[in-house]
């Protein structure tokens, strides 16, 4: 039976650059894998006969000889395409280079690396408004890991001192069988260290780290707001044979204020108005975060009439100009009215509509917008 061109099985053209041949073995390989495809018979021989293509196309002058003279040049007594025939040498070499990243091996030799850097934390910080627009110190406590004081983060106990592993010989890493593949995986034993304690430290048994409870003092500088974060650098949790301590990043939760909404570098509140003021106009006194300030109510003024104080706002962290303070302001009714506050209300609704509809324009405006919408439903 007539062999596929190496090309066509690894579905690339024939002036295909290196890493385009890898790239389609390493997606086919994984395609028709034994262990994906189980009692597949027809995925083991395609997984054969890619991991054969491979093997040529990779070499430079395997590649060289097949394009100049075809699957001949490796028949009987040829170079030879390094195909299975039953016998697995070299696949854990190729299975190593182009699948290690996947399966832990990463291609490395001599092991890994065992220093691993801390775990970082989040702590939430709860502020009033007034400390988030103007900035404030606050001191928090929260659990972590530290370095152990009595074996100095080693994991011994003092006196003695951390053994090489016998599994793997202080390499960190172990190779188990699997099928084709040989794959490089943890110790067991040492989990990655090398290093084993026989005498462990009685303070942090063995591990190198204690909890505990730490303190610190947070700096909030002016103008945070919602979700922003401090980062506080190595005041995370401890690292692991002397890698370095994670982070700690606070995060501002600003409590809700009886008086004012933030919005970004402006705030909102509402004033409530009496009837009068808000028909004959006044001056009232609206509260900022630095202290009252007058503001000119006009004769007229509707509820829900919006007034802008420039500059009453809050200076943003990251820069900026400062704010601005919106009023919104709420005409309330009033309640609990005496039969004297009756009469004179119901004299003054009188002398209202004696002067037709100049007093209150909204309501002839809306008025005159039911009466088109009725219209046009009989219509």
């Amino acid at each position: 039976m007539s062999k596929r061109d190496y090309y066509e099985v690894l579905g690339v053209e024939r002036g295909a650059a290196e890493g385009d041949i890898k790239k389609s073995y390493r997606r086919m390989a994984m395609k028709y894998h034994p262990d994906r495809n189980p009692d597949d018979q027809t995925a083991e021989a395609n997984f054969k006969e890619v991991k054969e293509a491979y093997e040529v196309l990779s070499n430079k002058q395997k590649r060289a000889t097949y394009d100049q003279h075809g699957h001949a040049a490796f028949e009987q007594g040829g170079m030879g395409a390094g195909g299975f025939r039953g016998d697995a040498s070299g696949f854990s070499d190729a299975f190593g280079d182009v699948f290690g990243d996947i399966f832990g091996a990463g291609g490395r030799r001599g092991g890994r690396s065992n220093v691993y850097r801390g775990a970082d934390l989040r702590y939430e910080l709860s502020l009033t408004l007034e400390q988030a627009v103007k900035g404030d110190s606050a001191t928090i406590s929260f659990p972590t890991t530290a370095k152990c004081g009595t074996c100095e983060g080693d994991g011994a106990k003092p006196g003695t001192s951390r053994k090489t592993c016998g599994t793997c010989n202080g390499v960190g890493q172990v190779r188990a069988q699997q099928g084709f593949f040989s794959v490089q995986q943890t110790c067991p034993k040492c989990r990655g260290a090398g290093t084993v304690v026989e005498s462990p430290c009685a303070d942090c048994s063995g591990s190198g780290q204690i909890r505990e409870e730490k303190t610190l003092s947070v700096k909030v500088p002016a103008g945070v707001d919602q979700g922003d974060r401090i980062r506080l650098g190595g005041e995370g949790e401890a690292g692991q044979n002397g890698g370095p301590a994670g982070d700690l990043y606070v995060e501002i939760r600003v409590k809700r204020h009886e008086i004012f909404e933030r919005d970004g570098a402006n705030l909102h509140c509402e004033v409530p108005i009496s009837f009068a003021t808000a028909a004959l106009g006044g001056q009232l006194k609206v509260p900022t975060l630095e202290g009252e300030v007058n503001l000119k109510v006009p004769a007229g003024t509707q509820s829900g009439n919006v007034f802008r104080l420039r500059g009453k706002g809050v200076k943003p962290v990251r820069g900026g100009s400062i704010g601005d303070l919106y009023c919104a302001v709420d005409v309330e009714i009033p309640v609990k009215l005496t039969s004297k506050q009756e009469k004179l209300l119901e004299s003054f609704q009188d002398s209202l509509s004696k002067g037709g509809d100049k007093h209150r324009p909204r309501a002839q405006s809306w008025a005159d917008s039911v009466k088109r919408f009725l219209k046009g439903m009989t219509s």
